[in-house]
């Protein structure tokens, strides 16, 4: 049998977490279930007090590819760094200048949606291709490869 992963996020605000990464990966926020227009209709409906609508949040690839990311509230704050990180491929194939070019131009778009730019590492011509490591909204470190 086949296994499947689902990328599982703490937040503070799973709505806007959600909102960013699905900016970020090209991703759309989850659908409601059957029958329903919207979260808030089907919760209301399931008997989800208010102050809990916002507890949860998932995102889908939408050609079916990658992975679920799903998003649930916490009530502690991030301590410390990531032990695991993602890495957003936006320059596959590219070297160089034009590579560093490609992370720069989508380190700009992020940083607009709320992202913090963190570190810049130079390529070095053996190992090293060069990346842009950056902090989502509530600084779970990610990044630009």
């Amino acid at each position: 049998m086949g296994r499947t992963v689902q990328i599982t996020f703490d937040a503070a605000d799973p709505a806007r977490l959600a909102s960013f990464w699905a900016a970020a990966l090209g991703y759309e926020l989850q659908a409601p279930p059957p029958g329903f227009d919207t979260w808030v209709e089907a919760l209301t409906a399931f008997g989800v007090p208010p102050e809990l609508h916002n507890s949860r949040s998932a995102l889908l690839d939408p050609e079916g590819a990658g992975p679920r990311v799903f998003f649930q509230q916490v009530l502690d704050a991030k301590a410390g760094k990531n032990r695991l990180h993602l890495d957003i491929r936006v320059a596959p194939g590219l070297a160089g200048d034009e590579r560093m070019a490609a992370l720069e131009a989508e380190c700009e778009r992020l940083t607009a949606l709320g992202a913090t730019r963190l570190y810049r590492v130079e390529p070095d011509g053996r190992l090293e291709t060069g990346f842009v490591t950056m902090a989502d909204p509530e600084g779970n470190e990610f990044c630009l490869d």
